[in-house]
């Protein structure tokens, strides 16, 4: 399947990756040095808590699988499906993110759980709504499928078949964002603490209010 999105979708992919990176480094350098933008490590860390009897585990990583369930089901209500619409709520979605992430702060600097609950929530709510907004083509959360279709792409390559670029570009800003955010996210860390997720509680702040104008602009300029 070919890969046809407007600019600004590819411009927001790029952002939001970038925004997941930078919270998953925080994940993994703060109190629980976990993942809090994908479920896989958490999944297994879950299979093995249930098997060592480790009842405390067990209901810190079912936290954080229900908050990432939470956060994609509030995309679904909010955005509902997958068409690629101005009207749909993307803008208040971005603005739920950021009050999820400025309010993960402090939460993180007094070593809560909730503030790892609300990190995971929010990415569940951005993983959702990107999912939702390019027909599970683009994934900003983690980077697994994005590697995938690169290896591919480089296999059909190698047989002498037509390779879809577009898609091969945006797996490769994707993983290339993800990444930067990654470095972003410790280098800040390194010196900031958990403040530094005030950096992407605030570009996903900006980025729903930057939204709702632009479809403001968009739709009274129809009128």
């Amino acid at each position: 399947m070919g890969v046809s999105l407007p600019r600004w979708v590819w411009v927001g992919a790029g952002a939001l990756a970038c925004v997941a990176g930078m919270v998953n480094a925080v994940g993994f350098l703060g109190f629980e040095h976990q993942s809090v933008t994908h479920l896989t490590g958490t999944t297994t860390l879950l299979g093995v808590a249930v098997v060592q009897g480790d009842r405390e585990s067990m209901l810190e990583l079912l936290a954080m699988l229900a908050s990432f369930l939470a956060g994609a089901t509030l995309a679904g209500v909010l955005i509902q499906d997958s068409t690629l619409q101005l009207g749909r709520r993307y803008g208040v979605a971005l603005a739920i993110e950021s009050a999820l992430l400025f309010a993960a702060v402090p939460l993180f600097s007094r070593h809560a759980l909730a503030g790892m609950a609300c990190a995971a929530m929010a990415i569940g709510l951005q993983n959702a709504m990107a999912t939702t907004y390019s027909g599970a083509v683009v994934r900003t959360s983690h980077v697994s499928g994005m590697f995938t279709d690169l290896g591919i792409g480089l296999g059909h390559a190698l047989r002498g078949l037509p390779l879809q670029r577009r898609r091969l570009q945006l797996c490769g800003l994707i993983i290339v964002s993800f990444a930067l955010g990654a470095m972003a996210g410790a280098f800040g860390f390194a010196r900031m603490g958990p403040d530094v997720l005030l950096v992407p509680a605030t570009i996903t702040g900006l980025a729903g209010i930057g939204y709702a104008g632009y479809r403001h602009v968009r739709v009274t300029g129809k009128t």
